[in-house]
Parts: C-alpha cells; structure tokens; sequence
C-alpha cells in the first residue's frame, strides 16, 4: 500500500469492525486469542502503526516525558538520564530529551515545544542564563497550565513545587570537615558558577564548616571556576602562586578537581602529603584516576529514578507536591587520606 495502513484498511481486510481490530492489536480479552494472532501478524505484515498523536488525543496521554537539562558532557547528568530511563522505559514511556547549553532562550524554546508537543509532565534541570537573569516566567506560564513540573538538581526556587536534590550544602560541609580532620590548616574552595543553586549551596556548606571550627573564609583561597577541567587547572595555578599556599582543596566537582590535581603534581607537591584534595560527584573515573580522588557522592541516577517514580506518581493522581532531598556520602581515597589525622 502507497499510503500509511490504517485500521479501517485492516477491518475491511477482515470483514469486521475497526473496534475489533483495535481491541485485537491491544490484546484485548475480548477477542479470541487465535484471532488476535492471526491480525496481529497481518498488521505487522503490511506495516501498520499505532497512530500515538491520535492515542494520546483521546486518552489525554501522550506516554512521553520532556526532560531538559543544561549538557551533556558531564557524567551527572548522563546519569540523571540512565535513572530516568531505567524506571520510565519499563513503564513504556519515552523521553523526550533537550539540552540547554545553559542558555535561557533554549531553555524557553524547548519548554514551550514540549508544552505544545502534550507531553505529560517535564521534567529540568534549569540552566545558568536562567538563574544569573532570574527569567522564570517561562516556568511561571508552564506551571500556570497545571502541567506536572519536576525539577531535578537546581531547583526552583518557590515553595509548593516537586523536586528531587542532593544535600549540597551537607556535602560540602562534610568535605570541608574531613580536609580539616586531615590537619589541614588552608583549605581553599574552587568554587562553581554564581547564581547556580549548587555552587551556592556547595559554598555555603565549606563557609559553615570554617566557622563552625573557628575559621573564617579567606577571600584569596575562594577561587571561581566553570564545571571544566581546565577551569580548575588555571584556578589551581593563581593558588599555587601566592605566597600562602592552601595545604586542602575543596573543588566543586571531580572534573575541576582532576584540573587541580594535573598542576599539583606538575609543581611537585604530593598529595595528599602537602596538598589534600576533594572533589564533589564521584565521577566514575574518580576512582581511577593517577590519585584516587575523594569525592562527595550525590547518587546522581537516583535522582533520575526518584523523579522518575514523582512523576509516575503524578500520573496515578497523587497531586500533592513532593519535596526529595538525597543524602550526600563522602568518598575517602588516597588524594586526601593521610596516615597522620587531627583529632577533633
């Protein structure tokens, strides 16, 4: 057939009703088993396609999820997608995935298409541009039209909406504590792009650790970097060049971390002997890399699989707002854990 086989093709096929075919292709208890065979292969036969544009007109479902998030080309967020994807698949739904660059008017354009597209709920990770600007009446409109919105990793800030976060600040505080516990004296912070909920909650937990142990934030020790390798090289260098230099770092995540650790070797200082280093994501490759590298683990796919199951929730008519923090844990390897300790 030239044209896209429709059921009212298949039913003309078989003398019969376009409702019997239609409860045959779903399997439907009605329909004799041999029967739906039989039509089942036919269709399969001659191509025919569930027409899901027209499906999820009539059921108000279109069995897809908008899912929009800043990159990529971390591991954290590929692992967002992994937990997602592990509880939403089985469920036969389908992601709809965007990537924002961390630009706003990405971030806008998708939501609106995804919005137009019916899809059942969106879930975001929202970008840098949107935070720096405070542009949110993209959001503010998308909620408006009482569209399910779940916000993962950053995220909104207004009360009664669902989210699914890491302790940020939790974490932090416990990799600021442990540099301390090691008998560092100078622990400096690379510190993740302003405006970003995590850089400013990472932050706030290293600057709560300080005082809560009679420290205070020294401004030439808090140095502030993008999410990259190479961010966390040049930063580390500006340290490494003043007079006092720091004896801990506390990098906002693994890959700024890994940017420190390439010049902390290149200048000749051990670590963790001279220099103790942590990370925050605990990246796969923390663990392998030259030194193993500490780091704060904020189980980044089950933030996937948690917003997965809030918005599985949302479709079986939960309405009230879900707020799920994770607790973060703290990962000892060897780019931190020296054999002599304070006691505190």
């Amino acid at each position: 057939m030239g044209n896209a086989v429709s059921i009212k093709d298949i039913a003309r096929k078989f003398k019969c009703a376009p409702s019997t075919i239609s409860r045959a292709l779903n399997d439907h208890p009605m329909i004799n088993i041999d029967t739906r065979k039989t039509i089942q292969e036919y269709a399969n036969k001659v191509g025919y396609q569930k027409n899901t544009i027209s499906l999820s007109l009539l059921n108000k479902r279109s069995k897809t999820l908008g899912v929009i998030i800043p990159s990529i080309s971390h591991y954290h967020e590929t692992a967002i997608i992994e937990g997602l994807e592990a509880i939403l698949q089985p469920a036969g739904y389908l992601l709809n995935i965007c990537v924002t660059n961390e630009c706003h008017a990405l971030e806008k354009e998708y939501l609106n298409r995804l919005v137009a597209n019916r899809v059942d709920a969106i879930c975001i990770s929202l970008s840098q541009e949107t935070f720096d600007r405070s542009l949110n009446e993209h959001i503010d409109l998308a909620i408006s039209r009482s569209l399910p919105i779940i916000f993962m990793d950053r995220f909104y800030h207004a009360l009664d909406v669902d989210r699914v976060i890491t302790d940020d600040f939790k974490g932090a505080f416990m990799a600021t504590e442990h540099l301390i516990q090691m008998g560092c004296q100078r622990i400096a912070h690379l510190h993740g792009p302003r405006g970003i909920t995590v850089s400013q909650q990472r932050f706030k937990g290293y600057e709560a650790c300080l005082k809560k142990y009679g420290r205070e934030v020294e401004e030439e020790l808090v140095k502030q970097v993008k999410f990259s390798p190479e961010c966390g090289l040049e930063a580390t260098m500006h340290l490494l060049d003043q007079k006092a230099k720091p004896d801990g770092i506390f990098a906002v995540n693994d890959e700024v971390g890994f940017g420190a650790m390439k010049v902390i070797q290149e200048r000749n200082y051990k670590i963790p002997e001279d220099i103790a280093l942590v990370g925050f994501d605990d990246i796969p490759l923390a663990a392998f890399a030259p030194i193993a590298l500490s780091s704060v683990s904020r189980q980044s796919k089950k933030i996937g699989e948690q917003s997965a199951q809030l918005f599985l929730s949302k479709m079986n008519g939960i309405s009230d707002h879900q707020q799920v923090t994770l607790e973060p844990e703290l990962i000892v390897r060897s780019s931190s854990q020296r054999n002599h300790f304070s006691k505190i």
